[in-house]
């Protein structure tokens, strides 16, 4: 049994996380820290977990637990870990983007490795801080990882990806609100989505050539999920891409090789990344579809804390999908 802390508990990624680890069998929660709810009922904020849990947020920070998750906005990370020690022995996860990049994985004597099991879960299992990806940069790298280590991806790929409002944050909008967001689809960020640097790295992470990554993403009227369509040019038949994919995830416990045409209610409210290949005329389409709260964010910082502390890498996320 762990003590866990969590930083930032009132949003959608920290009340994922507090859902999940309540149902965790290794894990305490010792406390989850916010500086505008401390002494409230943290089913003021997250009414779901009413009959679940008594625990109420705090504005105080026990620096001895044995994990602490960052869920904090872009930026505050860095922040928070500059006024706040942790024990040389508290492991960390951070949800943020302030660690993700190489050169911003080294802060204040700590090195974050980047937590995307599908590449690094070696690395991850001997860390003591972790960088959790991106939402996006999770559904497009698994997408595109077994491409880049046959060195199959030097010619430009093409992304087409749409979002859930709930990866727009809990803070209200003008482009979060019911009423703008309902029945309209828009696009954002064209070609300079800031989750371009992560992928990146990830892509080159085994040495070999990489083309441009042009990245369209856009806003769905819908509230989780993301599905990725991501194509470039391939030389060989469709039966040779799904057999590189196959045996890229053949240890991977929750990404999965689709036979038919996937969509986002199979792997809505669940840890799951499901890829489908089409092949057509000389282009790969790949098409992914994740949680980008689940194995976007908060199912994903599970599953790398089970890795760090030696647990099934499954516990905790043996969720079911709402396909109706």
């Amino acid at each position: 049994m762990i003590k866990v802390g969590i930083i930032g508990g009132s949003g959608y990624t920290g009340g994922e996380l507090i859902r999940l680890l309540l149902n965790h069998p290794n894990v305490e929660i010792d406390f989850v820290f916010s500086t505008t709810r401390a002494g409230k009922a943290l089913t003021s904020v997250h009414a779901d977990l009413l009959g679940q849990t008594e625990i109420e947020f705090t504005g105080k920070v026990n620096l001895n637990v044995d994990l602490a998750f960052l869920c904090l906005g872009h930026g505050n990370s860095s922040k928070f870990l500059k006024e706040n020690t942790f024990s040389s022995q508290t492991k960390i996860i951070d949800l943020s983007n302030d660690f993700r990049l190489q050169g911003d994985s080294v802060f204040e004597g700590r090195k974050f490795i980047y937590g995307l099991p599908e590449l690094y879960k070696n690395e991850i299992k001997e860390a003591q801080y972790i960088a959790n990806p991106g939402c996006f940069a999770t559904a497009i790298e698994l997408a595109l990882l077994p491409l880049a280590k046959e060195g199959l991806l030097h010619n430009d790929a093409h992304v087409n990806a749409v979002t859930g409002s709930t990866g727009a944050g809990i803070k209200p909008s003008e482009t979060t609100h019911f009423s703008w967001r309902n029945n309209n689809v828009s696009w954002y960020k064209p070609f300079t989505h800031q989750h371009l640097g992560e992928i990146n790295e990830s892509l080159r992470a085994y040495g070999n050539e990489v083309g441009r990554l042009n990245f369209l993403p856009n806003r769905g009227n819908f509230p989780r999920g993301i599905l990725a369509a991501v194509y470039t040019e391939f030389e060989d038949n469709l039966e040779d891409a799904i057999a590189i994919y196959q045996e890229y995830y053949k240890n991977a416990l929750f990404t999965h090789i689709a036979q038919e045409p996937i969509h986002l209610k199979q792997v809505a409210n669940t840890n799951n990344c499901h890829i489908h290949l089409h092949k057509h005329e000389n282009l790969l389409l790949m098409t992914s579809a994740i949680d980008n709260l689940l194995k976007g964010a908060s199912g994903q910082a599970v599953q790398n804390m089970n890795l760090l502390f030696g647990f099934d890498e499954a516990e905790g996320l043996k969720l079911k999908a709402g396909v109706f």
